[in-house]
């Protein structure tokens, strides 16, 4: 295919849920990646990529707007409840969690809107979760939306149908993430005559994980070669969390995941566009190691979504910049999410709108090998508990120290990366200067940026909670371990269908 414009085009995936450790190339020996693989051998691997926030909607509108979560307002997953409403979850939590931004303010400019105001088709695929109606993506600046709407998972399932007003069904038991893949790859076909950014933003591995019995089989028979260990969980501070890689349903959902950035980055390589389009892969938070489905682990970085460690923030993070032939394969300059809009606008040669992404720089100087001052405060702002077991927090992180604040209590933990990625070391008392500037830096920024805070609940009675976190311990911990074996067992079979995906016909 002969090109008839020169601008560069844009492919960004992004994977719901993906913890760092999640794929081969960043150490896993479970799970099977062969094409993210691939393309991070491309790439420059960032390894210190960290995403804006510990969960999904507020990394989703900090990737589009280039805003920290406490600026731009959206703290919390879209439909989280908060203020007085947080006491229908029978929680019995300390704190009534902040309010929060319920959608994508219309005066923010997205980078799709800039992309497309610069004579780019643009293109959204897969998870939106940033507003329901009048706020979807063709809403910010995306030309085509294929599936995206005000949902954070997939209503029903990942096979068909779908149940998505914006993805009408084909067969009955078509897979989502596949079909999300195809649409994208669709796409990039026909842009022969025009530069495209797209936007692949699949809603897998987000539960409710689901995968074919053939993956499963592959998996459970893969996680019994490797040994079966014991106890698959241990205690956090409120709920258990995972420390074996060896569910067979989540790796086959996974795999499926990898199956479909094949089948885009094939497009691209078919239509010839492959020398001239920037590949960006990377994920909305940490992997699911507590709540939801306890899908996997993230260690050794402690926790994983929802939390307030290194599990919960830290991403994969690559860039493939196929005409930088001297580009360097890693780098350990910490970068977060907000930082690619306008390192994208950079690489295509439009100008930088520094009134819009005020908390991302461009990244360029780096992909080409040149140095950048690395001094920077990172931030983080979430005044919320998480459904993982995360607590209200706020985060600053600089110059190798992360200094992480605790509402509940004003508590403070102060760790120094990356020789303590566990988190399990705290030196605020050892460190108490650094663990001073730090704070002030955060209280100054969270004001500066007009941060909301969650309020003490006038009504919590600390024995409801206390019998609320013994339950957990006591019945929740053991059930899980029963379920783990559960779907680790030849006998397994989580209905006749193995969630739609053997239902081929009408």
């Amino acid at each position: 295919m002969e090109l008839k414009h020169k601008k560069p085009n844009v492919l960004f995936i992004l994977v719901d849920d993906l913890g760092y450790h999640d794929l081969g190339v960043t150490g896993s020996t479970y799970y099977e990646t062969p094409n993210v693989n691939q393309l991070a051998a491309q790439s420059t691997v960032f390894a210190k990529g960290y995403a804006a926030s510990r969960v999904c909607s507020p990394s989703r509108a900090s990737i589009l707007t280039g805003k920290f979560t406490a600026r731009h307002g959206i703290t919390d997953w879209i439909g989280a409840k908060a203020g007085e409403d947080w006491r229908k979850r029978n929680r019995f939590d300390k704190m009534l969690p902040a309010n929060y931004v319920q959608s994508l303010d219309k005066e923010e400019v997205t980078i799709a809107e800039i992309f497309q105001k610069n004579n780019y088709n643009t293109f959204f695929a897969g998870k939106w979760h940033l507003g329901d109606k009048g706020s979807y993506p063709e809403n910010h600046g995306f030309d085509i939306n294929k599936g995206g709407y005000h949902r954070g998972g997939p209503s029903a399932g990942f096979f068909a149908p779908f149940n998505n007003p914006k993805l009408k069904d084909n067969q009955k038991g078509e897979n989502l993430t596949i079909r999300l893949a195809k649409e994208t790859a669709k796409f990039i076909h026909q842009q022969k005559d025009s530069a495209f950014f797209a936007f692949l933003s699949f809603y897998a591995v987000h539960a409710p994980i689901q995968t074919t019995e053939t993956k499963w089989n592959k998996y459970r028979t893969k996680a019994e070669n490797l040994g079966v260990a014991n106890t698959g969980y241990k205690m956090e501070r409120v709920l258990p969390v995972r420390q074996v890689q060896d569910n067979p349903i989540y790796a086959g959902l996974l795999a499926t995941m990898d199956d479909a950035v094949g089948i885009v980055l094939k497009a691209l390589k078919d239509t010839n566009l492959d020398k001239n389009t920037i590949v960006v892969f990377t994920s909305d938070n940490g992997g699911v190691a507590s709540g939801d489905n306890y899908a996997t682990s993230n260690l050794p970085l402690r926790g994983g979504k929802g939390y307030q460690w290194e599990g919960g923030i830290r991403a994969p993070f690559f860039m493939k910049v196929p005409w930088l032939k001297n580009k360097p394969n890693t780098i350990d300059f910490p970068v977060i999410s907000t930082d690619f809009y306008p390192t994208l606008l950079d690489l295509a040669n439009i100008n930088l709108q520094p009134e819009q992404h005020k908390d991302g720089i461009s990244l360029k100087p780096l992909l080409e090998g040149k140095e950048m001052e690395n001094n920077r405060p990172l931030f983080w702002h979430y005044p919320h508990y998480g459904n993982q077991g995360g607590e209200p927090s706020s985060i600053i992180q600089q110059n190798g120290w992360k200094l992480i604040h605790y509402w509940e209590d004003n508590r403070q933990e102060l760790f120094k990366l990356p020789s303590t990625e566990k988190d399990d070391l705290n030196v605020v008392e050892k460190r108490p200067k650094i663990a001073q500037d730090l704070s002030n830096q955060l209280m100054n920024w969270l004001q500066e940026v007009g941060a909301k805070y969650p309020v003490k609940d006038l009504r919590f009675d600390a024995l409801k909670r206390e019998k609320r976190l013994i339950n957990i311990k006591n019945n929740k911990w053991k059930s899980l371990e029963e379920e783990r074996l559960k779907v680790l067992s030849k006998d397994f079979k989580p209905n006749e269908n193995w969630w739609k995906s053997k239902i081929t016909k009408d």
